[in-house]
């Protein structure tokens, strides 16, 4: 694990020196830069697997015509390397980076669809004059990679900070960016909140020569993949689940460093912490957030507690108080890189378990796979009442959306348009929704951009168009949430505490293995499902997921425990030690001077929040965009 930058063409060794140095913090074990004519590759390594000097990047070729540097770790690497081993290949490492090396001599761009793993990585082949620069991002998009044209040439890093820093990136905000980030929460990729600067999309791959840039996919979600599965007794699908679980906590348990896991006290962190004991065979390292006595938060570290001490684990709860918030503040933004309205949690545990160990895993992935989120039954919910007659009621509630009459005009009474889908979607999870998103843009800021609705900010998300609802939906919430606020805070809040965090869920087996269930097998929905407080059996949510995590976890915690949604207590921050700050950022001389947002409905959110009237995410989100343009864009 570790940041990677690099510029190619007009190769400027001073510019990736500065990027590298602005993310010291993702490898403060070593660094390495290689400069030639036309290319710079650099990397500050965080050492997780083979720590010795046989790690150190830029790692080459035996003839020294292919050059990497690498951000992520390969999980099936030893078993790849027995193949490069049986035709041939000489190994001077231990390293998964010489894995992927070799696997690129071989097999040319098409090893990347034989990488487990996640990946962040730029190859430079000058092999027979070619001279090409290859980046590559994993499946999921775990990993980031950010790229942007400068001049003749092309400057990538692993960071918005570290490209900022080469000098060679205009300070300016994308306001079209902005305004996604407003009416979602999060920036979807390949946009960033600067313009210009875009994010190389997950499960694709670049090819930057002589002859110009190619952007290409090497892997996509697909139904039914894992042949006669959806056909098999839901006693056999639970049994091949239960051993892909297995296999994929395992793999990522390889580290020659100390490895840990976050602990919520949900089913999916005990399920991963039950296989991690079950495969280390004694006591694994776990770690949660709590709160100070009287916060307004939903807390679940004491449930976090109970299953740590079921499964013996080493558990450590992080209390925060009103006064570590204030302290981490600035640290928080800076590490976030790019504003969201998420993140908070993942700074404070990663923080927590930095202290202990380098490598920690994360039940990310399973709510997105399994359908774990209350979201997916009520857009089911929705549109087959749509589909059963009641045509015309829901024509009115879309009709009332942007866009609305557009989508029912064109809706026969036994079919949803796919755009009405993706605003029906789009509805669950927001933040100001696209029409105050447009309305809270300054003057100048809205002349420049188009107001969009929901259907055209997700609508690129939806990949699997020919699935039943469910798993489109779950589909298009691991390319839109899941990938851009979940996946994108983890990474950005652990790594600033040089943390590497891993996702067993989120591996292309499992993947496969999800959209090759009848949803039956992942969801039974009934009037309890939309119950937030009913039990994971009552409510029929990830029923495989539980079905497994039964043989380590009693009876009770299935028929008792409620799948609850975390919660800091922003608002009594807010009211309380971050008032001076949040007044400060969204004063009206702050706002003008700042020129993103409109200082009238910013003071009317305020006020609004300050009555009781809106939510804290609304004024969290703008003041933690101030601070991110104080922090990051202009510091």
């Amino acid at each position: 694990m570790c940041g990677i930058a690099g510029s190619f063409q007009a190769a400027d060794r001073d510019a990736v020196q500065a990027m590298i140095a602005a993310m010291r913090h993702r490898g403060p074990d070593d660094t390495g830069l290689f400069a030639d004519e036309k290319v710079v590759l650099a990397q500050a390594r965080l050492a997780i697997i083979d720590t010795s000097s046989g790690g150190h990047q830029p790692m080459f070729s035996e003839d020294g015509k292919i050059a990497m540097v690498y951000n992520g770790e390969i999980y099936n690497f030893k078993g790849e390397r027995q193949l490069l081993e049986a035709r041939g290949y000489i190994f001077q490492t231990s390293s998964d980076t010489e894995v992927v090396l070799k696997l690129y001599q071989e097999f040319g761009e098409e090893f990347l669809v034989r990488l487990r793993g996640i990946f962040a990585l730029a190859i430079y082949d000058r092999r027979d004059g070619r001279d090409t620069l290859l980046l590559a991002r994993d499946q999921f998009g775990i990993k980031p990679l950010l790229y942007a044209e400068s001049g003749k040439g092309l400057v990538f890093a692993s960071e918005l900070k570290g490209l900022l820093a080469s000098g060679k990136v205009a300070r300016t905000v994308n306001h079209q960016s902005l305004q996604q980030l407003l009416s979602l929460g999060s920036i979807y990729q390949p946009a960033t909140l600067v313009a210009g600067v875009k994010a190389l999309p997950a499960a694709h791959l670049m090819r930057i020569n002589a002859t110009g840039i190619e952007i290409k996919r090497y892997w996509s979600y697909g139904l039914d993949r894992v042949a006669g599965l959806r056909a098999l007794p839901y006693r056999e699908q639970v049994e091949r689940f239960a051993a892909l679980m297995r296999d994929s906590v395992r793999q990522q348990m390889v580290a020659d460093v100390p490895v840990g896991a976050f602990l919520s006290g949900g089913v999916d962190s005990s399920l991963i912490v039950a296989l991690m004991a079950r495969e280390a065979g004694g006591h694994i390292k776990t770690f949660s957030v709590g709160f100070e006595a009287g916060a307004d938060a939903a807390d679940e570290s004491h449930e976090a507690a109970e299953v740590a001490k079921l499964l013996e684990t080493d558990h450590s709860r992080v209390e925060i108080a009103a006064a570590d918030m204030v302290g981490h503040l600035q640290n928080f933004i800076r590490g976030l890189d790019q504003p969201s309205v998420d993140g908070l949690n993942s700074y404070f545990v990663s923080h927590a378990a930095a202290q202990h160990v380098t490598v920690s895993l994360s039940g990310t992935g399973g709510d997105e796979l399994f359908l774990g989120y209350p979201w997916f039954a009520s857009v089911e919910r929705t549109i087959k009442q749509t589909l059963e007659g009641n045509h015309g009621r829901v024509n009115q509630f879309l009709s009332r959306l942007p866009m609305g009459r557009a989508i029912t005009a064109r809706m026969a009474p036994q079919e949803i348009d796919p755009a009405a889908f993706h605003e029906i979607f789009g509805r669950q999870y927001h933040c100001f929704g696209p029409d105050l998103a447009h309305e809270l843009l300054s003057g100048d800021a809205r002349k420049t951009v188009s107001l969009r609705s929901f259907a055209e900010e997700i609508g690129g998300c939806d990949e699997l168009r020919d699935a039943s609802w469910l798993d489109r939906g779950s589909v298009l919430c691991l390319n839109g949430y899941t990938r851009n606020q979940l996946l994108r805070d983890i990474d950005a809040c652990s790594m600033i505490h040089s943390l590497e965090v891993r996702v067993p869920f989120l591996d292309v087996d499992i993947a496969d293995f999800a959209f090759s269930l009848p949803t039956s097998s992942k969801i039974q929905i009934s009037e309890e499902t939309f119950n937030p407080y009913a039990s994971y059996s009552a409510a029929g949510v990830k029923r495989i997921v539980c079905d497994v995590a039964r043989r380590y976890l009693p009876a009770e915690f299935f028929e008792t425990r409620a799948k609850r949604g975390f919660a800091l207590p922003y608002g009594d921050w807010m009211k309380g030690p971050l008032s001076d700050v949040l007044n400060d950022c969204l004063s009206r001389e702050t706002v003008i001077k700042a020129g993103l947002f409109n200082p009238d409905t910013v003071e009317r959110i305020l006020d609004d929040f300050h009555q009781g009237r809106r939510p804290w995410s609304h004024p969290w989100l703008l003041m933690v965009t101030e601070l991110w343009r104080r922090e990051v864009l202009s510091p």
